[in-house]
């Protein structure tokens, strides 16, 4: 079945163009276009679409506006279109941190370069995207203010565990922005899992390192792991799992996806289960789909602390609502308690 595609662009030469591109690919549809945000609504009612692709420059609601209004009253994967604006890692975070699946810039000199093709580089992200959304979550709500938690965790004693895991999806960049800016700058290694493209990974981990008094980095492989460190895994090509016994290292595996996604956050969480097993912490966070909810479970089979963002501070309350049906959660908390919970 063919992945259905709506792509938003106020150019009309843009829209032909990537139409053509994508017209390319055997397994995805260009389903319909639009030119603005009110046409882009009534598309979207009209045509449901897999995925959508969105150009931030459009007169009127731009595409970062639109973006919100989508996250909070439809969610669909969003791939972001952006040109050379002088200020791309800044639009990239905004709508990274608003619930975009990936950003994709286009080539200089646009329109000459994406007509000559791109390698793939789109239909691939777009293929990632329908398989990060093929599971809608039941219920999408608006992300609700996260104030600070009632004890510092900046410097504060931590509990003692070996490792923490965190796993998030779709606003996930917003929530782990607001978690770690909270974390204790003497945590136990922690490792996280967002699903993003791996030509963001690197800025993500920049941005976060800014805000987190700990030290944020991309994870590498056979790396031992520190105190005071968070490992970001880095997109696409490796799953992030933890080896070793004495002495915890972590290590970039190549494997098929695993619940549609690479990194997955199960695999991290299952190699998690069986190495550190009940001497770790387990964090799933917003996102779409189930990705992690299986990975939770085992820890909590293995008799380690494992904690569910709740429904109300959920950008999108898929991920875990899965991990709570199945029964993974020891705690389900609001996003402002986590940090609290984790370093009590």
């Amino acid at each position: 079945m063919s992945t259905r595609v709506l792509i938003v662009d106020d150019s009309a030469t843009m829209r032909a163009i990537l139409k053509t591109l994508l017209g390319k690919e055997d397994d995805i549809q260009v389903v319909g276009t639009a030119a603005n945000a009110a046409e882009a609504r009534e598309r979207i009612k009209e045509l449901n679409p897999d995925v959508i692709t969105l150009d931030i420059e459009m007169p009127g609601m731009n595409g970062l506006e639109f973006l919100a209004k989508i996250m909070a009253l439809r969610p669909t994967p969003v791939i972001i279109v952006s040109g050379h604006t002088g200020r791309g890692a800044e639009v990239t975070m905004e709508a990274l941190q608003i619930g975009a699946f990936d950003c994709y810039e286009k080539p200089s000199g646009h329109d000459g370069n994406l007509l000559a093709g791109d390698g793939g580089v789109l239909a691939h992200s777009i293929r990632l995207a329908a398989r990060h959304g093929a599971h809608q979550p039941t219920k999408i709500v608006q992300r609700a203010a996260v104030g600070a938690t009632a004890a510092s965790t900046g410097t504060g004693q931590n509990n003692a565990k070996r490792l923490i895991a965190i796993g998030a999806s779709t606003g996930g960049v917003e929530a782990l922005t607001k978690l770690l800016a909270q974390w204790s700058a003497n945590c136990p290694p922690t490792l996280i899992v967002q699903h993003i493209s791996g030509s963001l990974a690197k800025a993500l981990a920049r941005r976060f390192n800014t805000i987190s008094p700990a030290h944020v980095a991309l994870a590498e492989s056979d790396c031992f792991l520190k105190p005071g460190h968070v490992y970001i895994a880095p997109g696409n090509a490796h799953h992030l799992v933890v080896r070793g016994r004495s002495r915890l290292i972590s290590q970039l595996t190549v494997a098929d996806p695993v619940s549609g996604h690479r990194p997955s956050v199960d695999v991290l969480f299952e190699s998690v289960a069986s190495v550190v097993q009940g001497d770790a912490t387990g964090i799933l966070l917003t996102g779409m789909g189930e990705d992690g909810a299986r990975g939770l479970l085992a820890m909590r089979q293995a008799g380690a602390e494992t904690i569910a963002q709740d429904e109300g501070t959920s950008v999108v309350y898929g991920m875990p609502r899965a991990a709570s049906e199945l029964g993974a959660a020891t705690k389900i908390l609001p996003l402002n308690r986590v940090a609290e919970a984790v370093f009590a």
